[in-house]
């Protein structure tokens, strides 16, 4: 068959476009057909490196795993990931081009238009179906001209938009109804139906209101979708990850760093209800924590300099000193050392002090190291050491090389992490998502604390997200008018389909 499209555009970012993309791709997948992810142009700090070593959007690696493919850069052939407020680190087909102010990419996009018709061109080669996530929203006037990633894209492949508002956040009717009304009348003409997303009560309440909605813009509205509290990656710094507050008998302080980037490396802890994930940004917040942990960042240096501000690094420093664990990750392994030096200015000429808990020194460099790996924990004594030999799977992407002040024993295998007592470093990002390490961190942890768990439901993050897939797929079945969707591809409701 000729391969079909639709678009899923929003009234804001964070309406819930990513989820209901993922959804439709597991939806159309359980229905027989071959469906692939797409976004032209992605701004987040979480990425994700492909088999063939090329960097991606984790929005369009969730939305893969959702159809039961592979992730591919082809899917989100342009990755701007911020350095800083007024510029980005521009990725296109999966390696870095170069960093650009935001005038200067605005300028540029539309070079690259080609890039993105030739990724679209890939797609279609294996797909029946694909599924477009737009960005932010259509109606930033601001930004309409050399639009690539909303009715811009849309218009490249004569795709139909569904247009999805925030309920949660009020004023959904406005959202829609604005966003409709500064819309070119062709533009206006693609979205064939409106979603209400995150809802949370009677529907029959909203009824007057869709009703008039319907009358006023005169496109259906295609579904209200309940507000779904879901366990898969979220793709930037607007999760509300980071103001959940849970309760655990097990705390694990994660620094929420200015630039933190890839927090998805945390996700599989939302399989044990007895963990507490918070994201701090105070000193006091690492007191009564079990393991504090400083994850991945954009901008090492300049995060490193906020600890120092903010009182963070003194109150890091002291949590170790009492032989509690301290786990740096990408970024916050390199902060754990002693000196982040950056010759040649890829974030900031010059070179800042570390934390010092780690001897080791760090270099970064203008290229990037972007790789999936398998290893094994090598680490054999101290307060982790019921990892050692456990088998992880990861990644890494870094443009830092660190190098060991004197002799130290490995944390992770092929040189990627040390450690020193109780402080680790590790380069693998994803990784606790296989069950086993999962496991041993839990007991580790849970030991320490006099306390015991039950484990026995963990297993590896891939099979824990593929039941929230499903899941998600099951209401959005209920909720969204499924046979409409079709039709607005030009595909009959039961052509092809296998239920």
């Amino acid at each position: 068959m000729e391969t079909k499209f639709i678009m899923v555009q929003g009234t804001m970012s964070s309406a819930g476009k990513s989820l209901l993309v993922a959804g439709l791709c597991r939806i159309f997948r359980q229905d027989g057909y071959r469906v692939s992810p797409f976004k032209s142009q992605n701004m987040a700090l979480n990425s994700f490196i492909t088999e063939d070593g090329l960097e991606m959007g984790r929005a369009q690696v969730m939305q893969a795993e959702a159809a039961g493919i592979s992730p591919s850069v082809y899917m989100n052939p342009i990755l701007l990931k911020p350095t800083d407020h007024y510029g980005s680190q521009v990725i296109v087909n999966g390696k870095v081009l170069a960093n650009m102010p935001a005038r200067e990419y605005f300028n540029y996009k539309k070079n690259l238009l080609p890039d993105i018709l030739h990724a679209i061109d890939r797609l279609k080669e294996t797909s029946d179906i694909i599924v477009i996530e737009g960005a932010g929203s259509p109606a930033e006037i601001n930004l309409k001209q050399h639009d690539i990633v909303n009715m811009g894209m849309a218009k490249l492949v004569d795709a139909p938009v569904l247009l999805v508002g925030d309920i949660d956040r009020g004023g959904v009717f406005a959202q829609l109804y604005g966003t409709v009304q500064l819309l070119e009348e062709d533009e206006r003409a693609r979205i064939k139906g409106l979603i209400i997303n995150k809802f949370r009560g009677d529907k029959t309440i909203l009824d007057p209101g869709i009703e008039m909605l319907e009358e006023r813009c005169h496109i259906p509205v295609t579904g209200v979708v309940p507000y779904m509290d879901l366990h898969v990656d979220d793709e930037d710094s607007l999760t509300p990850r980071f103001g959940q507050r849970t309760k655990g008998h097990i705390r694990l302080a994660v620094v929420h760093l200015p630039h933190i980037s890839n927090f998805t490396d945390f996700s599989a802890f939302d399989q044990i209800p007895e963990f507490q994930v918070d994201y701090v940004n105070r000193p006091a917040a690492i007191d009564n924590a079990d393991l504090v942990i400083l994850p991945g960042s954009k901008n090492t240096m300049a995060d490193m300099e906020w600890l120092r501000e903010t009182g963070m690094d003194t109150a890091i420093v002291s949590y170790a000193k009492e032989n509690r664990p301290v786990l740096g990750i990408c970024g916050g392994y390199q902060m754990l050392g002693e000196v982040i030096s950056d010759p040649t200015g890829v974030e900031q000429k010059g070179e800042v002090r570390g934390l010092g808990l780690l001897p080791v020194t760090t270099v970064l460099t203008g290229q990037k190291r972007r790789c999936q790996i398998r290893g094994r924990f090598l680490v054999d004594r101290g307060n982790l050491q019921e990892l050692h030999s456990i088998e992880y799977e990861g990644y890494e992407i870094h443009m830092g090389q660190t190098t060991p002040l004197e002799n130290l024993p490995f944390f992770t295998e092929n040189e990627s992490g040390y450690y020193k007592d109780n402080v680790y470093g590790t380069y693998i990002h994803g990784l606790f998502d296989r069950g086993d390490v999962l496991k041993a961190l839990a007991c580790i942890l849970a030991k320490r604390k006099g306390i015991s768990l039950d484990l026995t439901s963990v297993i590896d993050q891939m099979e824990w997200k593929n039941k929230e897939y499903d899941r998600l797929a099951a209401t959005l079945r209920q909720y969204l008018q499924m046979d409409a969707i079709y039709q607005m591809m030009g595909i009959e409701p039961d052509e092809n389909r296998t239920d």
